[in-house]
């Protein structure tokens, strides 16, 4: 079972480490936000991406009542290092997706997945699961099972649904734009993606 914290304390380490960021971004799903989280900038720390690596690994087991998990599986570049966490946690190999030129994700670097086998599915921010439900269909077109995923950061405000059971160490309400509607576009100041995509 994870410990018991204040709400809010990861949020606390977004801030204390400046991977809390404000302004005007596009995030990786097209939509613009007045804030964005930088998990690259937490996981650089390992004491941190241990803590929270921990700390989802036993929300997501208690999700389906320590039912086995063979396998932790996560897009990269974002569910690499919390990927790999969750996994040493739960003391099971990890894997990952990454997309080829074409922007089309699949398994790549000799990763396989035996058909039967157990998947959870580990991103660092999930915000309209668009790359968390990518990695759910390559996992299940291999034979393997999809059996939960989970997230650092729920941007959706737990509004995402994934078909299966999911957990997030801390869920937000935030504000995004189609960028058509973005106000902050309407009123001429300049976007940036700062993540691992250009914009």
């Amino acid at each position: 079972m994870s410990e018991n914290r204040e709400t809010g304390y990861i949020l606390d380490i977004f801030r204390q480490t400046g991977a809390y960021l404000t302004g005007h971004f596009r995030l990786t799903s097209g939509l613009h936000s007045p804030n964005y989280l930088q998990s690259a900038i937490v996981l650089q720390y390992p004491q941190h991406a241990e803590t929270l690596g921990r700390e989802l690994a036993a929300q997501v087991f208690e999700l389906f009542n320590g039912k086995k998990i063979d396998v932790v599986v996560s897009p990269a570049l974002g569910g690499l290092v919390i990927g790999h966490e969750v996994a040493r946690a739960l003391g099971v190999r990890h894997i990952f997706t990454e997309r080829d030129a074409d922007r089309k994700m699949s398994l790549r670097r000799g990763f396989s997945l035996k058909p039967g086998e157990r998947a959870v599915i580990i991103e660092d921010v999930i915000t309209t699961g668009g790359s968390t439900r990518e990695v759910i269909d390559i996992v299940n077109s291999l034979g393997a099972v999809s059996v939960a995923a989970g997230s650092i950061i729920d941007r959706s405000g737990g509004a995402v649904d994934l078909g299966i059971p999911r957990a997030a160490l801390e869920t937000l309400h935030v504000v995004a734009f189609d960028p058509a509607a973005c106000p902050m576009c309407q009123a001429g100041d300049p976007v940036v993606k700062p993540g691992s995509r250009p914009v």
